[in-house]
């Protein structure tokens, strides 16, 4: 009875404050707990704790842990187990963009424009495009004429055939 019942409380008790130190596998990337696994140390004084003997071999066989599927390196690299992790992320606020003022305008300027409707936009937008392409035809119109009033000078004709050195009638190459 009462014995009893105080082993029950001292058990549940004792199960929550006990902290187990674990070790990881060198190759596995899993717990090994007190008493368990393998401590091997390389030539090289160099030392790995392998949870089994499974591990051990495979790492002496050097197969890469990431392209073993049991291993938590798999694990990581293809995203496994990680369902949790990504379903908080998309949960996440979105902060929504304020209006700021720009060098050129002030933030009533800005506001004003937004509400304009687009009809008034469009047509402004029209206006401002053709007054650019005037502006580019004023320019070529003056090139043009500035072209016409500074003509180049007339080249002196040469005569045909330039200024090459006779030819002879010696066969070329290399005669053998």
């Amino acid at each position: 009875g009462a014995t009893r019942q105080s082993w029950l409380l001292g058990r549940r008790a004792g199960a929550a404050a006990m902290v187990v130190k674990t070790d990881t596998c060198s190759y596995s990337g899993l717990r090994i707990y007190p008493g368990h696994g393998i401590f091997y140390v390389r030539a090289d004084q160099k030392s790995f704790k392998f949870l089994n003997r499974k591990s051990k071999s495979q790492f002496l066989q050097r197969l890469n842990p990431r392209k073993i599927a049991w291993t938590q390196l798999y694990r990581r690299m293809h995203k496994k187990g990680t369902m949790e992790e990504s379903a908080r992320k998309k949960t996440r606020k979105v902060n929504k963009a304020n209006t700021k003022p720009v060098v050129g305008m002030s933030l009533d300027v800005i506001k004003a424009k937004r509400s304009q409707k687009p009809e008034v936009r469009a047509a402004a937008r029209e206006a401002a495009l053709r007054e650019v392409k005037e502006r580019n035809k004023a320019k070529q119109a003056a090139k043009k004429a500035e072209q016409k009033t500074k003509a180049p000078p007339a080249k002196a004709q040469m005569p045909k055939g330039g200024n090459k050195p006779k030819a002879s009638n010696k066969p070329k190459g290399v005669r053998r």
